[in-house]
């Protein structure tokens, strides 16, 4: 039985084709219209066949690289048309793909790996599409987010994804301090040459909250770490750091919201190098489960050690 897919349009062209195992589909040409495909995150077996006939039926691919959507196209027989569409070249590249879908044409957009726009380019092509009333469709399938969230073993309900993080330390732990208020399981991208710094910073900021560190997903050395971020952290130097990292963390523990005290002093160092005292404090009151006395105090100290040591002086401002 043939896979549905979008309403085609037969006229104007012959009907197109892909295949699959040795079978040759027919994929007649799509109505008019930007198609969001998602693409393997590493299996290339991982293609619905609604995402094939669709690209196959497309009258242009825009991909963020064309040599690794060509593997793709290649695996399955598909001779569309690829174009680039990239955050460097996006600028140029989309009133042009706008032009195309304005003159009626079926434009599909692919990301390098999984599903368009989830921190890939996209976002804005998509709006304009829709200012301009042109059809937009999504074509559900494979995501590293949902496939990390489901195998980590850590609470679905709720969850927040946050893409990737800061690459410099200071505004990376700003980040996940403000993270760490959120009452739900955490899901990050990371990169394999900063995981590394990026586990003992949740460590030190999140304390004993039970993770997982998802690597290489759906490909041949897939690899799934499961404890708390306190034990990843404390054998996180012999972490394999080649391929692609999705980190996921759980929920705060409603019975353990008391930080310690050895995270409260990194918590208040951190927000003293870039916050007054005040906003210091009412930063470290709302995430750590202390009293504002104790947190204040124990700012005051802090102050004054960042003082002699660099100094700066930290006013209530």
């Amino acid at each position: 039985m043939r896979a549905k897919t979008a309403p085609i349009n037969t006229e104007g062209g012959e009907p197109r084709s892909f295949a699959v195992a040795g079978h040759v589909l027919p994929a007649a040409k799509l109505r008019g219209g930007l198609y969001l495909v998602a693409t393997p995150i590493g299996n290339l077996g991982d293609i619905t066949l609604r995402a094939l006939e669709t690209l196959a039926g497309a009258d242009v691919i825009a991909c963020e690289d064309t040599r690794i959507t060509r593997r793709l196209t290649e695996r399955y027989a598909i001779s569309a048309e690829l174009t680039p569409y990239h955050e460097h070249n996006a600028a140029t590249a989309r009133p042009k793909l706008l032009r195309r879908l304005a003159e009626g044409e079926a434009v599909a957009l692919v990301s390098d790996a999984g599903t368009p726009l989830i921190s890939d380019p996209g976002f804005k092509l998509v709006r304009e599409a829709c200012a301009a009333g042109i059809a937009v469709t999504a074509l559900p399938g494979p995501s590293s987010v949902l496939a990390a969230l489901t195998v980590a073993g850590l609470p679905t309900d709720r969850f927040t994804f946050s893409g990737f993080l800061p690459a410099k330390q200071t505004a990376r732990r700003a980040r996940l301090t403000e993270l760490s208020r959120i009452d739900a399981t955490l899901v990050l991208f990371e990169s394999g040459s900063r995981v590394q710094e990026t586990v003992a910073d949740l460590a030190s900021i999140m304390g004993s909250r039970e993770a997982a560190i998802c690597r290489e997903l759906t490909k041949l050395h897939e690899e799934v770490l499961r404890s708390s971020l306190a034990e990843l952290a404390a054998r996180v130097d012999q972490l394999e750091t080649r391929g692609e990292f999705v980190l996921v963390i759980g929920p705060p523990d409603a019975d353990a919201q008391v930080m310690s005290d050895d995270s409260l002093d990194e918590l208040l160092r951190s927000a003293l190098s870039h916050s007054s005292l005040k906003d210091a404090v009412a930063e470290a009151v709302e995430v750590s489960g202390r009293p504002r006395r104790e947190v204040y105090a124990r700012a005051l100290e802090l102050a004054k050690d960042m003082k002699g040591d660099h100094g700066q002086d930290h006013r209530e401002a």
